[in-house]
């Protein structure tokens, strides 16, 4: 018997450290690239340059990079613009996903079925690029940040995120607050945020991090530099190769010095603060995310 005992310890002692050491593994691989770029744009140019192998430090500390990157006036209007779309644009999208979630949990509305139907055709189906270019042009939205607010107003699956989350409510709660008097709109605005809190912190973490990241659309509906979000430029510079604006006031000499740095340098600053934000939400985001994936 105490044989017995003691291989399953030794057992279980094994799967431990093998167990450790993969996820220790998958953790190098995870953050060693970020912790690459954050000692790279840290980095002399052509020290860098000619650096092989891993790079954990800075190869010739320099902070060339990052000043010839902060002094440049499109990085600034990059985040002016990006804070601006998402100071309107999430909550507007959080009141739509809201009003869609609830109405969809509701029972015994007229044409519910209907409705219901048309609001998952559009989860599944959607006019194309060239329609939905000609539209925003039509609306006069071309060259307009609306153009990159206003479409994005309601996404289905986040709909449907929330209203298993309300569904998940006790009946009984939303019966109480007729009988003492309260309305729909009561129920939605004073009750309902209160006690789905985790779902919609997930609902303005995912739309949050989907502007910050959103490219795409810039590219397609705006034309002046100065309307960009930070995204944009960063790919302007990433992909491609392109020089912070046709109008820049650096040096090609002092340019090309920093051209590989300049580029790590961006990513970080076009990173960096939604990972700061992230580990507020993060005790939201895991509840949020079980309940949506727990209820049908």
């Amino acid at each position: 018997m105490a044989k017995e005992i003691t291989g399953k310890r030794s057992k279980i002692g094994v799967f431990d450290v093998v167990n450790t050491v993969i996820m220790l593994f998958l953790v190098f691989i995870t953050l060693y690239p970020f912790y690459h770029i954050v000692c790279a744009s840290f980095s002399n140019s052509t020290l860098l340059a000619a650096h092989k192998g891993f790079l954990l430090k800075p190869a010739g500390f320099d902070l060339g990079a990052y000043k010839l990157t902060f002094n440049h006036p499109l990085i600034w209007s990059g985040y002016r613009n990006i804070l601006i779309i998402l100071c309107i644009a999430l909550p507007y999208q959080l009141l739509m996903t809201l009003l869609c979630g609830y109405f969809m949990s509701c029972q015994g509305m007229m044409f519910k079925k209907i409705i219901m139907a048309l609001i998952m055709f559009t989860m599944f189906f959607g006019g194309g690029l060239i329609p939905t270019y000609l539209n925003i042009r039509s609306l006069g939205l071309y060259n307009s940040i609306w153009s990159l607010i206003l479409p994005s107003g309601l996404s289905v699956y986040n709909s449907i995120v929330v209203r298993s989350s309300i569904d998940g409510i006790p009946r009984s709660l939303f019966e109480a607050a007729e009988i003492d008097g309260a309305n729909d709109i009561y129920i939605l605005f004073r009750i309902v945020p209160s006690l789905i809190m985790p779902t919609l912190a997930v609902i303005l973490l995912w739309c949050g991090v989907g502007h910050w990241n959103a490219w795409f659309n810039a590219m397609i509906y705006i034309k002046d530099n100065d309307k960009l979000p930070i995204q944009a430029v960063l790919r302007a510079v990433l992909i491609a190769n392109q020089k912070l604006s046709s109008e820049t006031t650096m040096q090609d000499d002092q340019f090309n010095s920093y051209a590989e740095t300049i580029k790590y340098s961006i990513i970080v600053i076009g990173t960096l603060p939604i990972l700061c934000v992230y580990p507020f939400l993060q005790k939201y985001f895991v509840k949020g995310v079980m309940l949506g994936a727990v209820k049908g």
